[in-house]
């Protein structure tokens, strides 16, 4: 059973400037409604029952923002407005579910992942990167259903253009499970156009072993300086490790550029 999941919410948002020099981007409004809240949304219609969000000293506005109850109560006690009185009900009970661990120096996925190991309680654990929604399908649920089955690490999957597979951490097949499902033979983080093995991509959404920390904790830096948790999943694949890669059905929106996060509010808005 999946019962946690982690969210990494350290990284600066430089690409969504000017709009996060003094906000974080994850609580930029998305079609009228807090961009994370779709991420904490999709977690509990999956079942996840504790969210660890990974912070930087920087990002404390959104501890602040779960926890600025007496603003509320200020509020509430003066205008007994309902939809203030319910959105305020909503935050309470995401606040029961979130813990907190901080990344205050920006070291990669790989690295933020390490920080929540002494608050991982099973063998699996879901991951979400919060740039990327899935919306109309909820593929963490959907991930999870094939992680029951398969008793394994499971991590989503899109095809991408090939002339862009130098963005992404790019699959090698092993062998097709069903046609949304397949065994992973390796994952390149931002491969060369000429020597990527496919053009099906990772997308922000896994199931990862609880053995990841073993191989996060000896990871050396990799491209642009950082800790990939590719590269030790790489290495988990490699010790004999399964890993499933599912073709999520849902609409993929990238929200971690200006062009993104724009779209990503027109296209929910059409929903």
């Amino acid at each position: 059973m999946i019962r946690q999941a982690i969210i990494p919410l350290a990284g600066l948002g430089t690409r969504l400037l000017p709009l996060t020099s003094v906000y974080a981007k994850e609580l930029l409004p998305i079609n009228g409604k807090v961009g994370l809240e779709y991420i904490i949304e999709e977690c509990i219609e999956a079942g996840i029952k504790e969210i660890i969000f990974i912070i930087s000293k920087k990002k404390e506005i959104i501890k602040k923002y779960f926890y600025n109850d007496k603003f509320y109560q200020k509020i509430i006690k003066k205008k007994k407005n309902l939809r203030i009185i319910n959105e305020y009900k909503k935050i309470k009970k995401y606040k029961k579910m979130i813990k907190f661990v901080y990344q205050n120096n920006p070291k990669g996925t790989g690295d933020a992942v390490l920080k929540t190991k002494k608050l991982i309680k099973d063998n699996f654990f879901l991951m979400l990167l919060p740039d990327d929604l899935i919306i109309k399908k909820n593929c963490s649920k959907d991930m999870i259903l094939i992680h029951n089955k398969k008793k394994c690490s499971v991590m989503a999957s899109m095809k991408v253009n090939k002339s862009t597979v130098n963005r992404w951490g790019i699959y090698s097949k092993k062998k097709n499970i069903n046609k949304n499902n397949f065994y992973i033979k390796d994952v390149i983080e931002k491969p060369d156009i000429k020597s990527a093995p496919s053009n099906n991509a990772v997308i922000g959404r896994y199931i990862l072993t609880k053995k990841i920390f073993k191989k996060l904790y000896k990871q050396k830096k990799g491209k642009g300086g950082e800790i990939h948790i590719t590269d030790s999943i790489r290495k988990l694949i490699k010790d004999g490790e399964k890993f499933i890669g599912h073709n999520f059905k849902g609409r993929y929106l990238d929200c971690g550029t200006m062009s993104g996060y724009i779209k990503s509010s027109m296209e929910i808005n059409k929903l």
